[in-house]
């Protein structure tokens, strides 16, 4: 385990889990805006672990493990959570979406890993786009309150939707990504 400053960053995403979800229940007009503040400045770590890593060229199997696990839980948490307070079908719907094809991809992931073929579902521009809107639109939700007169919870439905769509579409690019390597193992072998 290489504990370098990308690292430390990702192990700090994670730990900034817990402050979420203590801020999420308070019963203060202020904690949601400061739980979304919290959940943006994990999210700006997600970039940034990434983005020293390659600059400083110290890139790690512990990194590249950590980083999309501290992703998921980021987000499925915060989809849970945001299921739970606002306990809607229109919500559910796109948080089964996304957190299934989180697990899809990691179960994708390990296969292709069984077959020698991880490389083929590496991580994309789609896939990057995909967190990006993600951690946008939940932040949004999180935020709750109508700033000035934007409806913020209301532009992070339409928002957590488009995340769905994008989220979709990457799973079906790396699913068919996937399905070409399998065969070309399986020629392969032949």
């Amino acid at each position: 385990m290489t504990l370098n400053i990308p690292n430390l960053l990702t192990l700090a995403r994670i730990l900034l889990l817990p402050v979420i979800l203590a801020l999420f229940y308070l019963p203060f007009s202020w904690a949601r805006p400061l739980c979304c503040a919290v959940f943006l400045l994990a999210g700006i770590t997600d970039w940034l672990d990434g983005y020293l890593a390659r600059k400083w060229d110290v890139e790690s199997d512990f990194g590249a493990f950590l980083d999309p696990v501290a992703d998921k839980l980021m987000v499925a948490t915060v989809l849970i959570l945001l299921v739970e307070d606002a306990s809607h079908w229109w919500l559910t719907v796109p948080a089964v979406v996304i957190i299934g094809r989180e697990i899809t991809i990691s179960a994708l992931r390990e296969w292709m890993a069984s077959l020698g073929s991880r490389a083929k579902v590496a991580v994309s521009y789609l896939g990057k786009l995909k967190t990006t809107l993600q951690i946008t639109a939940l932040a949004l939700l999180l935020f709750k309150y109508p700033l000035f007169t934007l409806p913020v919870y209301e532009i992070g439905i339409v928002a957590l939707y488009i995340a769905a769509a994008i989220t979709i579409w990457s799973m079906v690019d790396y699913l068919m990504a996937a399905l070409a390597a399998a065969k070309e193992v399986a020629l392969k072998a032949r």
